[in-house]
């Protein structure tokens, strides 16, 4: 017996909208939408979550699940167009363009940052290489730019007197400036502008209609309204190098796509694939986390406790030691590889375990813990893993 999605599950459940051929059918004992649905409804209703999308791309089928409302005002659903900001997990782009320009011979991520900005020579990027960069492992740079950084000459005037407190590559340490300065670096090794490179280069590349650095006016009425953890309408404010570290928006059938892509399941260039797959390599061991170029990857199975320590403030907020791996890990199949990202009105996180060609994408228009994330995630990709939809 085959059920149809759309009909079965939209009548069933009140799932706002069902998007493209994804998953039309699925065997009895697995239906996705019900799994998706007994997770996600809760999980709205326990942290006050207007709306959510959710990507599923499982036993070689893809699926987009949506829900509730992209805006309170006018109860306007969550539909296939609607746009989401995605936070951090825009670093995985970044980490992408990076590597895409390595793969090119434009730059080496061995490379001590200074060789691309001669304004930084001298300064304490000397010693701290785009490796350092891509992995948080800069020696204790922090979260955010100072509060008096407003402009990209205030940025680098930071970043020259900037005096880490442990040595590159003793401590793991969150870092939106690091990241940034990744981006701008990689851009400038291509001879773009960040926003044009992106676009060009990974955007273009993996086939993203729907993703944007800059919303376009003709979107806009697509583009989700997000609400703060009090509630509080909140949309991103363009900050210093905010493109390279937070500054995406798309849809979940887009960034879905992107992780398809992650796991070889889409034909796109080879020297972007060779890029994506380069993001994979593992550089050092930080708790349950094995750092990879921005991702953050553990042994499959993973254990929920696991997933959970890795993705807490402890490792946002805090220096963590970590263990340099030698030589760097190869890209693994038996993994979880995972992000969060988050603004103040938005909440997401992606995840996929190539050896089970199984990924999620889970956004929200509301900033809400990561903790309640990844154990929703971590719940619908386990019930799918033990019943496979049916091909």
């Amino acid at each position: 017996m085959r059920l149809n999605f759309s009909r079965a599950v939209g009548a069933a459940l009140g799932v706002a909208t069902l998007l493209s051929p994804l998953a039309q059918a699925a065997s009895p004992e697995t239906d996705v939408g019900s799994i998706v649905a007994q997770t996600i409804q809760p999980l709205m209703q326990s942290h006050g979550i207007p709306g959510m999308a959710v990507g599923i791309v499982a036993g070689g089928r893809r699926a987009v699940y949506n829900f509730g409302v992209m805006l309170k005002a006018s109860g306007q659903p969550v539909t296939g167009d609607t746009l989401f900001e995605i936070g951090s997990v825009s670093k995985t782009f970044t980490a992408t363009l990076a590597a895409y320009a390595e793969g090119d011979g434009r730059l080496s991520l061995s490379d001590m940052a200074s060789k691309y900005l001669p304004v930084l020579r001298g300064s304490a990027f000397d010693r701290v290489s785009l490796l350092n960069l891509g992995t948080h492992t800069t020696g204790g740079m922090p979260l955010q730019f100072p509060g008096d950084v407003k402009s990209d000459e205030q940025a680098m005037r930071y970043f020259r007197d900037w005096n880490p407190r442990h040595a590159p590559g003793a401590v793991r340490t969150y870092a939106n400036p690091g990241i940034g300065l990744l981006g701008m670096i990689a851009a400038k090794s291509l001879n773009e502008d960040f926003d044009t490179a992106m676009q060009r280069r990974v955007f273009a590349g993996a086939g993203l209609k729907r993703t944007f650095l800059i919303v376009p006016a003709t979107e806009r009425t697509h583009y989700a309204q997000g609400y703060t953890k009090a509630d509080a309408p909140a949309r991103m404010s363009p900050g210093v190098l905010a493109s390279p570290t937070y500054g995406v928006r798309t849809t979940a059938d887009d960034l879905l796509r992107f992780i398809e892509a992650n796991m070889g399941l889409l034909p796109i260039g080879k020297d972007l694939q060779r890029a994506i797959d380069a993001t994979h390599t593992g550089y050092y061991t930080v708790g349950p986390v094995t750092q990879d170029l921005i991702w953050e990857q553990y042994r499959y199975p993973v254990e929920l406790a696991d997933l959970v320590a890795g993705n807490s403030d402890n490792m946002a907020y805090k220096a963590n030691d970590v263990a340099r791996i030698e030589p760097p890990l190869p890209p693994q199949a038996d993994v979880l590889v995972n992000k969060t990202g988050s603004t103040n009105g938005f909440g997401a996180y992606v995840a996929f375990v190539p050896v089970k060609k199984i990924g999620i994408v889970i956004l929200a228009n509301k900033n809400y813990p990561n903790a309640a994330r990844v154990t929703a995630a971590h719940a619908i990709l386990t019930r799918l893993v033990a019943n496979p939809p049916a091909n």
